[in-house]
Parts: structure tokens; sequence; C-alpha cells
């Protein structure tokens, strides 16, 4: 009995004791990261390489804005990733309503096919893609990366999923009143998902900010370039300057990481309320 007691109140400890251990493990090259871009010039190159600098300067951040255009990639990740990020709530939600609560011939036939459509590899598409965006025009242009960005399968489901829980008399009871289907979306649909519609806004705006193999492909001029294809030009061109490509790489993680950070509570709550409602 003694022996159970004892082990009951060790395990806690080391079940915690194991998931600091993995959270260190994990975060470990993004501190490293970190600490390599505030260090002189060829500290990081040195055998074996430091863990923290020997004095701290933020040069390489200034060379980084000043002499790399860094700042210009920045505000063309920023533009794409609101531009993508809005667009998308608005249809995504659009349609994840429709397919939770409308009726309409071929409904399930047609939510079937977008379900299938999920196992099929992006970079399969991305041939007939680019033909269609050279087709519009929309080639080497902000355009070309938001466009095809603007509807995804994943965040149709999920916004249907956690529609499906929204009680179908309060519809009904709206449109007796006379309101009209937009109305009912934009003033009662709406704020009812507001918890997935951040836990959407999260995932598509880390995905439109870290993406690199589209922008890469529809870019072509350098002042369009993103901070993903922008650091990985730099770091082609800088290869040896190790703390300045470090510099970059938080500049472009800082972002993603404060808002899911700020966000986190309203994502953990849409993911859980996403999976146990409808």
């Amino acid at each position: 009995m003694s022996r159970e007691i004892g082990q009951s109140r060790w395990y806690p400890w080391l079940i915690n004791g194991a998931l600091l251990v993995l959270a260190l493990v994990s975060l470990a090259p993004l501190l490293w990261m970190l600490s390599v871009s505030f260090m002189p010039q060829g500290e990081a190159t040195h055998f074996p390489p430091p863990l923290l600098p020997s004095s701290i300067t933020t040069r390489n951040y200034h060379e980084l804005f000043a002499r790399t255009g860094m700042g210009g990639n920045f505000a063309n990740s920023l533009l794409v990733s609101v531009g993508i990020t809005l667009g998308s709530l608005l249809l995504n939600t659009m349609a994840g309503y429709a397919f939770a609560k409308l009726n309409f011939v071929g409904r399930e036939r047609m939510f079937q096919v977008l379900m299938a459509a999920l196992v099929i590899p992006a970079q399969v598409a991305m041939l007939p893609l680019f033909l269609l965006m050279k087709q519009l025009g929309l080639v080497n242009s902000f355009g070309g990366v938001i466009v095809p960005a603007l509807a995804s399968v994943f965040g149709i489901f999920l916004v249907r999923q956690y529609a499906r829980s929204i009680p179908d008399e309060l519809l009904e009871a709206a449109r007796i009143d006379g309101a009209g289907e937009l109305r009912i979306f934009f003033q009662i649909v709406l704020p009812m998902l507001k918890p997935v519609l951040v836990t959407l806004a999260i995932f598509t705006f880390m995905g439109a900010w870290n993406d690199f193999m589209w922008p890469l492909i529809v870019l072509t001029d350098q002042e369009h370039y993103t901070l993903p294809v922008a650091l990985a030009t730099l770091s082609r061109e800088h290869i040896m300057d190790v703390e300045m490509m470090m510099a970059g790489a938080v500049v472009t993680v800082v972002p993603v990481l404060a808002l899911f950070l700020v966000l986190q509570r309203y994502y953990i709550q849409g993911l859980l309320l996403g999976s146990v409602k409808g």
C-alpha cells in the first residue's frame, strides 16, 4: 500500500520532468538561433560553437535591414499574410456555413469531393496553378500569391464542423422575422463562430507567413520577395555571415510566435470545440 502511495506521489514529478526535458530539447535550436543573432561577426563559426555571445551586439540586425532590404521583404510578407488571412476567413467561413446549414443540390457529394482533395499533395497542383496565374496576368505580383490561398479545404472543413453546432431553430426564427441570408450570416452566425475564426486565422496567417515554395515560384523580382524567399537568397549571398542569417531567421520567426502566444487560448478553445461539436 505504501509503495503505491509513493508511486502516486512521484509520478507527476516524473511526467513533468520528462515534459520539461522534451520542451528544452525542442526549444534549444530556437534559443541558440536567438543567441547567435547577437554574437559578433565570425564568433558562431568557432569550434565548438559557443552557446552565448561573448559580447552582445545588434550589428547583425542593423546590417540586415540596412544592406539587404529586409524591411521591404518584411512588409511584403505582412501584406501577403494579412490579405490571405482576411480573404480566407471570409470565403472559408461562408463555404463552411453553407455546407453545414444550407440545403442545395449535391451538397454532400461536393463535400466528399473536397475531402478527397485533402490527400492530393499541394506540389502536384503548382504547375497548373502557375499556368493559370500566368493566363490571369498575376505572375510576379502579390495577387499571384494571395488569390490561390483564399480558400482551403481544411478551412472549409474546420468551419463546417463547428457551424453544425448552431441550432437550426435560431436560423429559422431569423428567417421568419424576415432576415435575409446575408444578414443571418453576418449578424448571427459570425459572432457564434468567433473561437473557430481565431483558430483558422492563426492557421492561415502562420501558413502564409512561412510559405516558401509558392512565392518562390510565382515571384521573380526581389522587390516582391517575402521573408522566407529573401532569407534563402540571403543565405546564398552571405553564406559565411552566420550571425546575420540567424538575425534574419529571428525576424522571420518572431511575428508568428508572438501571434500564437497572444491568441493561444482562443486557438486551443477553437480546436477543442471544433473537435467535439457537430
